[in-house]
Protein backbone atom coordinates (compact mmCIF):
# COMPACT_ATOMS: atom_id res chain seq x y z
CA UNK A 1 0.00 0.00 0.00
CA UNK A 2 1.49 3.82 -1.17
CA UNK A 3 2.61 5.11 2.06
CA UNK A 4 2.75 2.82 4.32
CA UNK A 5 5.55 1.26 6.31
CA UNK A 6 6.73 -2.12 4.04
CA UNK A 7 10.16 -2.62 5.78
CA UNK A 8 12.33 -0.33 4.10
CA UNK A 9 13.87 2.51 5.83
CA UNK A 10 12.27 5.81 6.42
CA UNK A 11 13.77 9.13 6.33
CA UNK A 12 10.69 11.43 7.45
CA UNK A 13 7.66 9.69 9.28
CA UNK A 14 4.47 10.88 8.86
CA UNK A 15 2.17 10.06 12.66
CA UNK A 16 -1.44 9.16 12.62
CA UNK A 17 -3.16 13.00 12.26
CA UNK A 18 -6.44 14.84 11.39
CA UNK A 19 -5.71 18.67 11.12
CA UNK A 20 -8.99 20.27 9.45
CA UNK A 21 -10.34 17.50 8.12
CA UNK A 22 -7.76 16.83 5.25
CA UNK A 23 -6.08 13.66 4.60
CA UNK A 24 -3.18 13.04 5.95
CA UNK A 25 -1.74 12.24 2.61
CA UNK A 26 -2.10 15.21 1.24
CA UNK A 27 0.62 16.11 3.85
CA UNK A 28 2.68 13.10 2.85
CA UNK A 29 2.47 13.87 -1.04
CA UNK A 30 3.59 17.75 -0.04
CA UNK A 31 6.58 16.49 1.60
CA UNK A 32 7.10 14.08 -1.11
CA UNK A 33 7.26 16.73 -3.68
CA UNK A 34 9.73 18.92 -1.66
CA UNK A 35 11.77 16.16 -0.57
CA UNK A 36 12.30 13.75 -3.31
CA UNK A 37 15.35 11.73 -2.44
CA UNK A 38 13.43 11.31 0.86
CA UNK A 39 11.51 7.76 2.15
CA UNK A 40 8.39 9.15 3.53
CA UNK A 41 6.13 7.17 4.73
CA UNK A 42 2.60 7.98 6.16
CA UNK A 43 1.97 5.70 9.64
CA UNK A 44 -2.21 4.57 9.88
CA UNK A 45 -2.10 2.22 12.79
CA UNK A 46 -0.16 2.36 16.08
CA UNK A 47 1.70 -1.00 15.48
CA UNK A 48 2.91 0.98 11.67
CA UNK A 49 3.77 3.93 14.03
CA UNK A 50 5.97 1.57 16.09
CA UNK A 51 7.29 -0.12 13.24
CA UNK A 52 8.49 2.65 10.76
CA UNK A 53 9.84 4.90 14.04
CA UNK A 54 12.29 2.54 14.86
CA UNK A 55 14.58 4.06 12.24
CA UNK A 56 13.13 7.13 11.18
CA UNK A 57 15.46 10.37 11.87
CA UNK A 58 12.28 12.45 11.62
CA UNK A 59 8.93 12.30 12.04
CA UNK A 60 6.00 14.58 12.07
CA UNK A 61 2.82 15.25 13.28
CA UNK A 62 0.11 16.78 15.99
CA UNK A 63 0.42 14.90 19.12
CA UNK A 64 3.34 12.31 20.04
CA UNK A 65 2.90 9.48 22.33
CA UNK A 66 5.98 9.20 25.27
CA UNK A 67 5.48 5.40 24.69
CA UNK A 68 6.92 5.71 20.78
CA UNK A 69 9.89 7.15 22.05
CA UNK A 70 10.84 4.01 23.32
CA UNK A 71 11.11 2.46 19.78
CA UNK A 72 12.75 5.78 18.51
CA UNK A 73 16.62 4.47 17.96
CA UNK A 74 17.16 7.42 15.54
CA UNK A 75 14.88 9.62 16.13
CA UNK A 76 16.61 13.56 15.63
CA UNK A 77 13.47 15.86 14.96
CA UNK A 78 10.31 15.92 15.95
CA UNK A 79 8.02 18.36 13.33
CA UNK A 80 5.01 19.57 15.00
CA UNK A 81 2.34 20.32 12.68
CA UNK A 82 0.58 22.60 15.49
CA UNK A 83 2.43 26.25 16.08
CA UNK A 84 1.69 25.25 20.02
CA UNK A 85 3.45 23.21 21.58
CA UNK A 86 2.47 22.60 25.42
CA UNK A 87 0.86 18.97 24.34
CA UNK A 88 4.38 17.55 23.71
CA UNK A 89 6.16 15.37 25.96
CA UNK A 90 9.11 18.31 25.93
CA UNK A 91 11.04 16.83 28.68
CA UNK A 92 11.34 13.58 27.43
CA UNK A 93 12.28 14.69 24.00
CA UNK A 94 14.85 16.88 25.54
CA UNK A 95 16.45 13.64 27.56
CA UNK A 96 16.35 12.11 24.18
CA UNK A 97 18.77 14.86 22.54
CA UNK A 98 15.13 15.48 19.91
CA UNK A 99 15.02 18.64 18.16
CA UNK A 100 11.29 20.35 18.21
CA UNK A 101 10.02 22.59 16.24
CA UNK A 102 6.88 23.89 15.42
CA UNK A 103 4.18 25.22 12.44
CA UNK A 104 4.33 28.81 13.46
CA UNK A 105 3.37 31.07 10.81
CA UNK A 106 0.97 28.69 8.84
CA UNK A 107 -1.85 30.35 9.86
CA UNK A 108 -0.79 33.73 9.09
CA UNK A 109 -2.71 34.37 5.68
CA UNK A 110 -5.87 32.85 6.53
CA UNK A 111 -6.27 33.72 10.23
CA UNK A 112 -5.55 37.60 8.79
CA UNK A 113 -8.18 37.30 6.40
CA UNK A 114 -10.53 36.47 9.02
CA UNK A 115 -9.81 39.24 10.94
CA UNK A 116 -9.62 41.86 8.47
CA UNK A 117 -13.05 39.80 6.89
CA UNK A 118 -14.88 41.02 10.39
CA UNK A 119 -13.54 44.42 10.37
CA UNK A 120 -15.01 44.97 6.76
CA UNK A 121 -18.04 43.06 7.69
CA UNK A 122 -18.80 45.38 10.71
CA UNK A 123 -17.60 48.67 8.79
CA UNK A 124 -19.92 48.01 6.05
CA UNK A 125 -22.87 46.48 8.22
CA UNK A 126 -23.51 43.24 6.30
CA UNK A 127 -24.72 41.13 9.01
CA UNK A 128 -26.91 44.17 9.74
CA UNK A 129 -28.00 44.07 6.23
CA UNK A 130 -28.58 39.86 5.79
CA UNK A 131 -30.95 40.46 8.80
CA UNK A 132 -33.09 42.81 6.64
CA UNK A 133 -32.57 40.36 3.68
CA UNK A 134 -34.39 37.43 5.88
CA UNK A 135 -37.46 39.72 6.61
CA UNK A 136 -37.18 41.21 2.61
CA UNK A 137 -36.76 44.46 4.04
CA UNK A 138 -35.13 46.79 1.41
CA UNK A 139 -33.57 49.73 3.71
CA UNK A 140 -30.87 51.85 3.05
CA UNK A 141 -27.71 51.47 5.68
CA UNK A 142 -26.02 53.76 7.32
CA UNK A 143 -22.14 52.49 6.78
CA UNK A 144 -18.60 53.38 7.83
CA UNK A 145 -15.29 53.26 6.17
CA UNK A 146 -12.32 51.23 7.79
CA UNK A 147 -10.15 53.40 5.92
CA UNK A 148 -9.28 56.67 7.84
CA UNK A 149 -9.33 54.26 11.30
CA UNK A 150 -7.28 53.34 14.04
CA UNK A 151 -6.89 49.65 14.74
CA UNK A 152 -5.29 48.19 17.77
CA UNK A 153 -3.31 45.00 17.04
CA UNK A 154 -2.79 42.62 20.00
CA UNK A 155 0.54 40.70 19.44
CA UNK A 156 2.56 40.42 17.23
CA UNK A 157 3.58 37.28 16.32
CA UNK A 158 3.26 35.79 13.34
CA UNK A 159 -0.42 36.09 12.67
CA UNK A 160 -0.70 39.93 14.33
CA UNK A 161 2.42 40.48 11.82
CA UNK A 162 -0.21 39.01 8.72
CA UNK A 163 -2.85 41.09 10.34
CA UNK A 164 -0.82 44.45 10.01
CA UNK A 165 0.71 43.16 6.36
CA UNK A 166 -3.01 42.72 5.22
CA UNK A 167 -4.33 46.38 6.37
CA UNK A 168 -2.12 48.12 4.87
CA UNK A 169 -3.45 49.26 1.50
CA UNK A 170 -6.64 50.21 3.98
CA UNK A 171 -5.10 53.56 4.94
CA UNK A 172 -5.67 52.99 8.96
CA UNK A 173 -3.08 53.66 11.60
CA UNK A 174 -1.76 50.76 13.38
CA UNK A 175 -1.24 50.32 17.28
CA UNK A 176 0.27 47.50 18.06
CA UNK A 177 0.89 45.52 21.71
CA UNK A 178 3.11 43.15 22.49
CA UNK A 179 5.73 41.41 25.31
CA UNK A 180 8.98 43.05 24.12
CA UNK A 181 7.95 46.47 23.01
CA UNK A 182 11.31 47.64 23.00
CA UNK A 183 12.01 45.42 19.39
CA UNK A 184 9.13 47.57 18.03
CA UNK A 185 7.28 46.20 15.25
CA UNK A 186 5.28 46.57 11.99
CA UNK A 187 2.71 48.98 13.57
CA UNK A 188 2.73 52.94 13.75
CA UNK A 189 3.51 52.61 17.66
CA UNK A 190 4.39 49.62 19.58
CA UNK A 191 2.97 49.70 23.91
CA UNK A 192 3.72 46.58 26.31
CA UNK A 193 0.67 44.61 27.53
CA UNK A 194 0.92 46.60 30.66
CA UNK A 195 -0.09 49.53 28.74
CA UNK A 196 -2.95 48.45 26.63
CA UNK A 197 -5.02 51.20 27.36
CA UNK A 198 -3.30 53.49 25.83
CA UNK A 199 -2.89 50.80 22.83
CA UNK A 200 -6.86 50.69 22.20
CA UNK A 201 -8.62 54.40 23.67
CA UNK A 202 -8.36 55.92 19.87
CA UNK A 203 -9.06 52.34 18.63
CA UNK A 204 -12.29 51.91 16.00
CA UNK A 205 -10.76 48.42 15.39
CA UNK A 206 -9.10 46.07 18.10
CA UNK A 207 -7.94 42.60 16.86
CA UNK A 208 -6.51 39.84 19.67
CA UNK A 209 -3.93 37.43 18.39
CA UNK A 210 -1.37 37.20 21.25
CA UNK A 211 -1.04 33.74 23.09
CA UNK A 212 -2.93 32.68 25.93
CA UNK A 213 0.01 32.95 28.89
CA UNK A 214 -0.80 33.99 32.81
CA UNK A 215 -0.19 37.90 31.78
CA UNK A 216 -2.30 37.62 28.68
CA UNK A 217 -5.56 35.60 30.78
CA UNK A 218 -8.40 37.98 31.26
CA UNK A 219 -6.32 40.69 29.72
CA UNK A 220 -9.45 42.71 27.71
CA UNK A 221 -11.23 43.19 31.06
CA UNK A 222 -14.16 45.59 32.10
CA UNK A 223 -11.60 48.53 32.38
CA UNK A 224 -9.98 47.70 29.35
CA UNK A 225 -13.30 47.66 27.58
CA UNK A 226 -14.48 51.04 29.51
CA UNK A 227 -11.45 52.33 27.93
CA UNK A 228 -12.32 51.52 24.44
CA UNK A 229 -14.04 53.58 22.04
CA UNK A 230 -18.47 53.16 22.18
CA UNK A 231 -17.99 52.34 18.12
CA UNK A 232 -15.37 49.95 18.65
CA UNK A 233 -15.29 46.38 17.32
CA UNK A 234 -13.15 43.78 19.35
CA UNK A 235 -11.95 41.07 17.31
CA UNK A 236 -10.75 38.16 18.81
CA UNK A 237 -8.63 34.94 17.06
CA UNK A 238 -6.28 34.38 20.35
CA UNK A 239 -8.12 32.21 22.70
CA UNK A 240 -11.26 32.76 24.50
CA UNK A 241 -9.83 33.38 27.75
CA UNK A 242 -8.19 36.15 26.56
CA UNK A 243 -11.21 38.28 27.02
CA UNK A 244 -13.31 38.58 30.56
CA UNK A 245 -16.85 37.06 29.07
CA UNK A 246 -18.73 38.29 31.45
CA UNK A 247 -17.39 41.87 31.38
CA UNK A 248 -17.93 41.56 27.29
CA UNK A 249 -21.42 40.82 27.36
CA UNK A 250 -22.46 43.58 29.69
CA UNK A 251 -20.24 45.65 27.53
CA UNK A 252 -22.46 44.80 24.24
CA UNK A 253 -25.40 44.49 26.14
CA UNK A 254 -25.26 48.18 26.60
CA UNK A 255 -23.52 49.38 23.59
CA UNK A 256 -20.39 49.98 25.47
CA UNK A 257 -18.70 48.47 22.35
CA UNK A 258 -19.96 48.57 18.97
CA UNK A 259 -19.95 44.29 18.60
CA UNK A 260 -17.35 41.76 18.84
CA UNK A 261 -16.58 38.85 16.51
CA UNK A 262 -15.59 36.13 18.55
CA UNK A 263 -13.37 33.49 16.97
CA UNK A 264 -12.47 32.06 20.08
CA UNK A 265 -14.77 31.81 23.15
CA UNK A 266 -14.62 31.26 27.26
CA UNK A 267 -15.88 28.44 27.80
CA UNK A 268 -15.62 26.77 24.41
CA UNK A 269 -17.62 25.07 22.96
CA UNK A 270 -19.62 28.17 23.51
CA UNK A 271 -23.25 26.38 25.53
CA UNK A 272 -26.38 26.76 23.38
CA UNK A 273 -27.50 28.90 25.79
CA UNK A 274 -25.35 31.33 25.90
CA UNK A 275 -26.47 34.90 26.22
CA UNK A 276 -23.41 35.79 23.57
CA UNK A 277 -25.44 33.40 20.92
CA UNK A 278 -28.16 35.82 20.53
CA UNK A 279 -26.56 39.40 20.78
CA UNK A 280 -27.15 41.32 17.65
CA UNK A 281 -23.88 42.95 17.30
CA UNK A 282 -21.80 39.92 18.08
CA UNK A 283 -20.51 37.60 15.74
CA UNK A 284 -19.46 34.00 16.67
CA UNK A 285 -17.28 31.60 14.38
CA UNK A 286 -16.92 27.84 15.81
CA UNK A 287 -12.94 28.35 16.11
CA UNK A 288 -12.32 27.77 12.49
CA UNK A 289 -9.98 30.72 11.60
CA UNK A 290 -7.17 28.56 11.33
CA UNK A 291 -8.60 26.44 8.83
CA UNK A 292 -6.73 26.42 5.16
CA UNK A 293 -6.93 24.33 2.39
CA UNK A 294 -3.24 25.38 2.48
CA UNK A 295 -2.45 23.98 5.98
CA UNK A 296 0.00 20.74 5.00
CA UNK A 297 2.07 22.52 2.08
CA UNK A 298 2.73 25.30 4.32
CA UNK A 299 3.87 22.92 7.12
CA UNK A 300 5.67 21.36 4.41
CA UNK A 301 7.20 24.04 3.33
CA UNK A 302 8.74 24.84 7.00
CA UNK A 303 10.05 20.41 7.65
CA UNK A 304 11.03 20.62 4.28
CA UNK A 305 13.55 23.30 4.55
CA UNK A 306 14.67 22.14 8.13
CA UNK A 307 15.49 18.78 6.32
CA UNK A 308 17.54 20.32 3.96
CA UNK A 309 19.10 22.11 6.21
CA UNK A 310 19.98 19.33 8.35
CA UNK A 311 21.49 17.00 5.80
CA UNK A 312 23.91 20.14 4.58
CA UNK A 313 24.89 20.71 8.20
CA UNK A 314 24.77 17.16 9.78
CA UNK A 315 23.01 19.23 12.56
CA UNK A 316 19.61 19.05 13.95
CA UNK A 317 19.93 22.56 14.99
CA UNK A 318 19.28 26.34 14.20
CA UNK A 319 16.64 25.29 12.51
CA UNK A 320 13.30 27.01 11.58
CA UNK A 321 10.50 27.47 14.82
CA UNK A 322 12.99 24.89 16.92
CA UNK A 323 11.91 24.97 20.57
CA UNK A 324 14.08 25.73 23.07
CA UNK A 325 14.04 22.56 25.19
CA UNK A 326 17.03 23.65 27.08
Amino acid sequence: MPGTHDGESTDVLVLRQKVHGIDVGEYAAALRERLPDESITVARTPAEERAAIRDAPVATGVVFDEQLLEYADDLELFAGVYAGYDHLPLSAFAERDVAVTTASGVHGPNVAEHVVGAFLAFARRFFEARRRQEKREWRHLRSHELAGSTVAVVGLGAIGRSIVERLDGFDVDTVGVRYTPEKGGPTDEVHGFDDIHEAVRDAEYVALACPLTDETEGLVDAPVLRTMRPDAVLVNVARGPVVDTDALVDAVRSNHIRGAQLDVTDPEPLPEDHPLWNLENVFVTPHCSGHTPEYYQRTADIVAENVRQARETGEWNDLRNQIDLS
